[in-house]
């Protein structure tokens, strides 16, 4: 994904607060922030479960973005996070499956 995309991209986002879970819809997409990272997240409905594409990128420079793809059923959810210092939480999203609905939370997370 170039650049232009993932600005592109940005243009359709809904942006997520902390520690609120958001509803995600099919093909739409929604911005991720992850300390000095962000980027985008949706899904598409096929066959064998949900597909959840997230994009992230470094919020400074021009590194290569990276692309996270996971295949949900109900009931499962992937964390994606990035480190914390010595004695600081992480920062995490979830990105979960409930029935069919696709719930976007960012941390603190609860169970």
């Amino acid at each position: 994904m170039t650049h232009y995309h993932v600005i592109a991209a940005a243009a359709l986002v809904l942006t997520i607060g902390t520690a609120r879970a958001n509803d995600l819809k099919p093909i739409q997409a929604q911005s991720v922030h992850l300390g000095g990272v962000s980027g985008t997240a949706y899904y598409t409905v096929e066959p064998d479960g949900f597909h959840v594409i997230t994009t992230l990128a470094q919020d400074s420079g021009d590194r290569t973005p990276v692309r996270i793809h996971t295949v949900l059923v109900p009931g499962q959810r992937v964390i994606i996070s990035t480190p914390g210092t010595v004695g600081v939480e992480p920062t995490m999203i979830s990105i979960g499956r409930q029935g069919d609905n696709v719930v976007v939370q960012h941390s603190p997370l609860s169970n």
